[in-house]
């Protein structure tokens, strides 16, 4: 049983790094919550919608540390996710 626990923690484990190594850049001002907690890692869908909410209820946000103002999200989060946070349409993803 312990080799069987084993060997299907090592297989979600190399199928689910490849996927978090591909996370894209996201416009957090005009995607969706699937989108947002697809694409940004340590955010799943209530922190997604939570964002979304957010938007909704207050405009865009003008920099990254203004989604540090949504509940359930915090500098940690940001800066895991730096690189593939865009504010803008056409921005560039950062290094």
């Amino acid at each position: 049983m312990k080799i069987l626990r084993k060997s299907l923690l090592f297989f979600l484990f190399a199928v689910a790094s490849p996927l978090a190594a591909f996370a894209g850049p996201v416009n957090i001002n005009t995607a969706d919550a699937a989108t947002i907690s697809a694409e940004l890692q340590g955010v799943g869908m209530s922190k997604a919608q939570a964002i979304v909410d957010y938007r909704k209820n207050h405009g865009p946000f003008k920099s990254l540390e203004d989604l540090t103002l949504v509940k359930g999200i915090g500098d940690r989060t940001v800066e895991i996710n730096r690189a593939n946070i865009l504010l803008k349409s056409g921005e560039q993803k950062r290094k």
